[in-house]
């Protein structure tokens, strides 16, 4: 598409990923794009104070009493008076319903730390430590009606240390996640990808074919 992004950011906790997107348009390194609003199905959870520190629309949506139908309606209906046009998921522990992902088709991505598509769901790093792979990683992925499936748009890669538990694992990746997401806004809003028979296509002679790793220290 052309134009502005106009980005809606999905959470139910801290927020973390959220707030690196949010310094990587502040500092001009995502162009093209703002963030317009942030839902959160939690009324605590810290990334509605971020948005508000960064002078971003923070609403609480609440779920109690709603089918998960009903909830994603009012969410659409937020989402579409905002004009969003890019739905980030970060840290959105809810599962969303098919007609929410086909209002925002092929205009939803979302973040899970893991290499899709292995230890999709919950509790990824621990999937990980149980299986004894020795590399771990996280992914940006478009979103279908498939938990933790969709066309992936970039992964990083970490090393599984020797005595890693979830926490340190979690931590690891994590610190690669803020770097990842941030990057694949990047690629969509400056329209340097497209999608081609369920892939990911990078435009750009300069990217990669396919995915593209990012392998930080440890």
């Amino acid at each position: 598409m052309s134009g502005l992004y106009r980005i809606g950011v999905l959470i139910s906790g801290r927020g973390s990923n959220f707030k690196a997107i949010a310094e990587n348009i502040k500092a001009g390194y995502i162009r093209n794009a703002e963030i317009v609003v942030v839902i959160s199905n939690r009324s605590n959870a810290g990334g509605l104070d971020i948005a508000r520190s960064f002078g971003i629309e923070a609403l609480f949506v609440d779920p109690e009493g709603l089918s998960r139908q009903r909830y994603d309606e009012q969410l659409i209906k937020i989402l579409k008076q905002y004009e969003v046009n890019l739905v980030v998921l970060a840290g959105f522990m809810r599962i969303l319903t098919p007609s929410f992902i086909e209002a925002f088709r092929d205009r939803i991505v979302n973040i899970h730390p893991a290499l899709l598509p292995s230890f999709k769901g919950l509790h990824a790093q621990r999937q990980a430590l149980q299986a004894g792979v020795r590399f771990a990683g996280a992914t940006v992925h478009f979103v279908t009606e498939e938990m933790d499936s969709g066309p992936i748009i970039v992964q990083s890669v970490v090393p599984v240390l020797c005595g890693d538990t979830e926490e340190t694992l979690s931590k690891r990746i994590l610190r690669t996640e803020h770097k990842i997401y941030p990057y694949a806004i990047k690629l969509i809003t400056e329209g340097k990808l497209r999608i081609e028979n369920g892939r990911v296509i990078y435009d750009s002679e300069e990217l990669p074919d396919g995915f593209f790793a990012i392998n930080p220290t440890p």
